[in-house]
């Protein structure tokens, strides 16, 4: 099965690992993964700030950076998320309408495309460890995400996975919400790893780097004995 690869704004400059845990993962599940080098942002910074003009733009250039011809696959429930659902505010009834459905239709989350395209919920895994994963906002409420990396965390070998409490309670990252409303976000941050904290757990797994740079931040400055963990490095660990 050949897929496109969207890496998205953090993972590329952040996280770079992360990326090549993707394709790592992928390549094991029987893909053939190729990467266009020219693809930058999906827009979603710009979309989100108000600039919609200029997201527009941006958008413009990511349709044209995908062929849609295969499957697009994106470790970001967020990205993937604002591609699927806010395009539709910036291509509908334009010139660009056909090619932003085809791309639509054909982009999928990491964990989304592993156990609902591929049909796999295993990946040969290992991790020691107890884990709760975190509901992004992005996978959650505009992927619907909910069941697949779970599944898929349940099946690294070594790994037990608990519910936190409020699992689906945004973590207060959210994009320049972090940087508007510091304290809120802050607060936000503290509930979450201490909900994380209470279950005693290793590690915070989630579909989103962005939600994951936020809470180790928290997780740094206040020296805590957890870390986190993108499901990409996390299913890619132990083989």
């Amino acid at each position: 099965m050949k897929v496109e690869l969207f890496i998205p704004c953090f993972i590329d400059q952040i996280h770079p690992e992360t990326a090549f845990n993707t394709i790592k993962v992928l390549e094991k599940l029987g893909c053939k993964v190729t990467y266009n080098e020219n693809q930058t942002c999906c827009g979603q910074p710009a979309f989100n700030s108000g600039f919609w003009d200029e997201a527009k733009t941006v958008g413009m250039k990511f349709l044209d950076d995908f062929t849609a011809q295969d499957y697009i696959v994106g470790p970001s429930g967020s990205c993937v998320g604002m591609v699927k659902n806010y395009y539709n505010d910036l291509f509908n009834n334009a010139i660009a309408h056909n090619k932003c459905r085809a791309v639509q239709n054909s982009i999928y989350e990491l964990s989304d495309f592993i156990v609902n395209v591929l049909k796999k919920e295993s990946v040969g895994a290992k991790l020691e460890g107890k884990a709760v994963y975190h509901d992004s906002c992005g996978a959650l409420r505009e992927c619907k995400i909910k069941r697949e990396p779970r599944v898929l965390l349940e099946n690294v070998e070594g790994l037990e996975l608990v519910e936190m409490n409020d699992v689906e309670v945004c973590c207060g990252f959210g994009g320049t919400f972090s940087v508007k409303f510091e304290s809120i976000s802050t607060a936000m941050a503290e509930q979450k790893i201490n909900n994380a904290l209470a279950t005693g757990a290793n590690y915070i797994i989630s579909t989103d780097t962005s939600c994951l740079m936020h809470l180790q931040g928290y997780i740094d400055k206040n020296n805590l004995p957890i870390k986190t963990m993108h499901i990409a490095d996390v299913l890619s660990s132990g083989w």
